[in-house]
């Protein structure tokens, strides 16, 4: 079945069917192994981290042990790299975020790998189709002045066909290896950023900043919030009080 599949994109797209296969298997392994390092990163949650944020207790020496203990089993690249900050937490400040600069740039190659292939194929990929269309032309042409008679549909059959499918096949790889290049581009970005904010907060707080786990959160707006309308609560009872008096 395999050899008869090769034959018939053999006829169809000439001699650019090797350069055709091996551009859209490339772009499928490389897609599927982004895909995997996309599903590990979402199943691997950071829970330890919302509950370090509730928590909001002091960079104890105990608390960075039980920490990095728990650390020391995580899978996501977060909990990786919070383990190495707090495994270097007797360092000044400065040499944590040098260490921790370091540590990023390789991540960030690490979740960026294979992505400029991946683009650079679906450059390639529209040239190899305008070069089968360059090829089917010749083809047709060269039909055309080895006959003497009419011009007959099945000379020009040959020619366009691969002219036309080359062009296609460029297109359907190139379309998602461009897309997706592009998407999974974006999420190597938001995830980049996503580790860099938490090991920052991780990293005031080992100076005994405790509020720089709800940095960027949501939790002290709602805390100021809360406040805000209980405060207008209490406010508004006296005056409402003072209002029905007079009508007893």
């Amino acid at each position: 079945m395999s050899q008869s599949l090769y034959l018939q994109l053999s006829d169809q797209l000439g001699y650019l069917t090797w350069p055709m296969i091996i551009c859209a298997s490339l772009t499928l392994l490389i897609v599927l192994e982004r895909v995997a390092l996309i599903i590990n990163e979402l199943l691997n949650r950071d829970a330890w981290l919302t509950e370090l944020r509730q928590q909001a207790r002091s960079a104890t020496p105990e608390k960075r042990q039980q920490l990095i203990t728990l650390l020391s089993q995580g899978r996501s690249m977060l909990a990786q790299g919070s383990a190495l900050l707090l495994s270097h937490g007797g360092q000044p400040r400065l040499m944590r975020e040098e260490i921790l600069n370091i540590w990023l740039l390789k991540q960030k190659d690490k979740l960026q790998s294979g992505l400029k292939v991946l683009h650079i194929i679906g450059v390639i990929t529209p040239l190899l189709g305008l070069l089968g269309t360059v090829l089917g032309l010749i083809e047709m042409f060269t039909q055309l002045g080895l006959s003497n008679g009419p011009v007959t549909p099945s000379q020009l059959a040959t020619g366009l066909g691969l002219a036309m499918n080359t062009t296609a096949a460029g297109l359907i790889i190139a379309v998602p290896a461009i897309t997706l290049s592009n998407l999974l581009g974006l999420w190597a970005d938001k995830r980049c950023n996503h580790i860099a904010h938490g090991l920052n907060q991780l990293n005031l707080w080992l100076d005994g900043f405790d509020q720089a786990l709800s940095i960027g959160s949501d939790e002290p707006y709602r805390k100021v919030s809360a406040i805000v309308r209980a405060q207008m609560a209490n406010a508004a009872t006296p005056m409402t009080t003072e209002l029905t008096e007079p009508n007893r």
